[in-house]
């Protein structure tokens, strides 16, 4: 073999061993065996469950009977149940629609260096340390129309009972949800403009680019990942919010603010119809699967994952 023969197979091999993952050994399936298996525990085997006990009759106190179809007919032909529905897809536009923007600019400023970033972030990021239920319980001290905001405000506020009708109370779940969970979603979106290469926007600056054409057309595009992955959240946590209807407005009045999650609730733990309510929970693990899967289908990011495993 020549020298300059074995001087390239040396650089050829060298540059093999230095490349992630060529020629390495894969971990075995025992590694993935302890994730597996809390997955089949705490989540498919109590989907199986709930599946089964959609098909039965069962108070919880007695042993569940098979009553074949009868839930599913009873829930498709329950006029509160086509409502909650809608209700739920509402309210889950709404926090995508209002919380999305929010989040994004904060998060976009909160990755930045202004003076006293850090003191404003902490203290704007409190709300995403408290509880929903915490949370439910100081709006509901803070909205009452007798001793609250409203009574103190009537100019802005009108009669005060803003829980006493199904616009009022929208809004109010809408606004609440809105002032927990964009902290959350904030943070995500600080953490995806921390990872934009600051070249991009150098080399914007050099070609004249302002603060607001750099926002559009570096930072926005480079936060589509992120802007999915919360975009999802935000939709399994509008699909199954129940702790703040549950404390602020309780379904009412009437049925107006009644979303699946609560209707599945009402069924099970108050009308003891546990069989009902499996079948509601049933129907909202499919539509959120069902949104999540289409989410990502129209953001193309599955094919985008494909490109990139390809390159």
């Amino acid at each position: 073999m020549s020298a300059l023969s074995f001087t390239t197979e040396l650089g050829r091999r060298r540059l093999k061993a230095r490349r992630p993952g060529v020629g390495a050994t894969r971990p075995g399936f025992a590694w993935a065996v302890p994730a597996t298996v809390f997955f089949l525990l705490f989540a498919i085997l109590p989907l199986v469950l709930v599946a089964v006990l959609s098909f039965t009759s069962w108070d919880g106190i007695t042993s569940p009977h098979f009553n074949g179809l009868a839930n599913w007919t009873k829930l498709f032909d329950d006029p509160v149940m086509t409502q909650s529905i809608w209700l739920t897809l509402v309210l889950t536009v709404l926090g995508v629609v209002t919380q999305t923007p929010i989040s994004i600019l904060l998060g976009v400023w909160a990755a930045g260096h202004q003076r006293n970033r850090a003191v404003l972030s902490a203290i704007f990021f409190v709300p995403l340390l408290l509880s929903a239920t915490a949370v439910s319980v100081l709006w509901r001290a803070l909205l009452d129309p007798n001793f609250g905001l409203p009574g103190q405000l009537p100019w802005l506020f009108g009669n005060g009972n803003l829980l006493g009708s199904q616009a009022g109370s929208i809004a109010v779940l809408t606004f609440v949800g809105m002032w927990q969970f964009t902290p959350l979603h904030a943070l995500l979106y600080q953490g995806g403009a921390r990872a934009v290469p600051q070249v991009l926007y150098q080399a914007a600056a050099i070609d004249g680019a302002g603060t607001v054409r750099q926002f559009f057309h570096i930072t926005l595009p480079q936060l589509r990942n992120t802007m999915i992955t919360s975009v999802i959240l935000m939709v399994v946590g509008g699909l199954t919010t129940f702790d703040t209807v549950l404390i602020l407005t309780q379904g009412g009045p009437g049925t107006d603010t009644t979303v699946s999650a609560y209707y599945m609730y009402e069924q099970g733990f108050k009308n003891f119809d546990f069989g009902a309510g499996s079948a509601i929970a049933l129907v909202l693990v499919v539509v959120a699967t069902l949104i999540s899967l289409a989410v990502v289908r129209i953001s193309g990011y599955d094919k985008m994952r494909s490109t990139a495993e390809g390159i």
